[in-house]
């Protein structure tokens, strides 16, 4: 498994933290290039998160042989650890930086469903954790 720390980048003369993102892998190499690809889409869920503080960040990657399909199939799970709550996402594709972009693109809508339930609970007066699972 692999742990990326917190990584403070400098743009337009800001620091800014991002989030905490272990990577691990099964049954495939985690190369230094896979490892910089999930760490940009996941580098890009910050704008979207806006103010939500990302407790973690755990992304898994696989190579899955099954008997009912033809070839490699490869998984990519994210699962985002948010005040209390858990997203996660899970995809699979033949490719597997395909399923990384469908990971990332599911997270962008369930990041939104959360922010709405969120906003919604704050309107009607209760700041109640959030019943729906996010669970895809």
């Amino acid at each position: 498994m692999l742990l990326l720390g917190v990584i403070v980048k400098q743009h337009d003369g800001e620091d800014r933290k991002y989030m905490k993102i272990s990577i691990k892998a099964k049954k495939i190499v985690l190369s230094p290039n896979i490892k910089e690809y999930v760490q940009e889409k996941m580098d890009m869920l910050d704008k979207y998160l806006g103010a939500i503080n990302v407790i973690n960040c755990d992304v898994e990657i696989a190579k899955d042989i099954s008997d009912q399909h033809k070839g490699e199939i490869f998984r990519a799970e994210v699962n985002l650890s948010v005040s209390g709550e858990l997203i996660r996402v899970e995809k699979t594709e033949k490719d597997l930086y395909k399923a990384i972009d469908k990971v990332k693109d599911h997270l962008v809508r369930s990041i939104g469903r959360y922010k709405e339930i969120k906003m919604d609970k704050k309107r009607q007066g209760t700041d109640e954790k959030v019943e729906e699972s996010f669970e895809v």
